[in-house]
């Protein structure tokens, strides 16, 4: 075991546990912030998608000894109302079905969107392309990203 300092959505928390354990159990069993989810443990779904120093990783895929002092962001922290302009696209454009994969989905999409405020249809496809939902729901996924990305301020 290993104790780190985590700087986790603009607050310092200190865990005790095993250096090569994935920061997804960190978050989830540890600091009991549940809204970044498992999907299938090999980085390939999106589903546990958070942002370490603003860029988009699969936290399921991230040691604990990676982490250092980067700056984490779950969905938790995206917003400190839920009113980041792609939470709202989301409840605008009726995104969710069943919902899992969506904070993994916003994750991505609010990265990608810091690095390329004004994306093309094209952009947006690529950019979102590794992030799996299973209900299908890609067309309102899409449309809820351009719907953001036409907005003028990011609460």
């Amino acid at each position: 075991m290993a104790t780190f300092i985590l700087h986790i959505n603009q607050t310092s928390r200190e865990v005790d546990v095993d250096p090569q354990m994935p920061l997804l159990w960190v978050i989830r069993d540890f600091l009991g912030l549940t809204g970044t989810k498992y999907g299938c443990g090999i980085a390939q779904c999106g589903a546990c998608t958070v942002h370490l120093d603003g860029k988009a990783v699969r936290s399921c895929s991230i040691p604990m000894s990676a982490v250092g002092a980067k700056n984490i962001t779950t969905i938790e922290g995206l917003s400190p109302n839920g009113q980041h302009a792609l939470q709202r696209a989301w409840q605008q454009e009726d995104v969710p079905q069943c919902g899992y994969c969506q904070a993994g989905q916003i994750m991505t999409a609010a990265a990608f969107l810091e690095q390329q405020p004004h994306p093309t249809d094209d952009d947006i496809t690529r950019a979102m392309s590794g992030n799996l939902c299973r209900c299908g729901t890609y067309l309102r996924i899409h449309a809820a990203i351009k719907r953001a990305a036409s907005q003028t301020t990011t609460p």
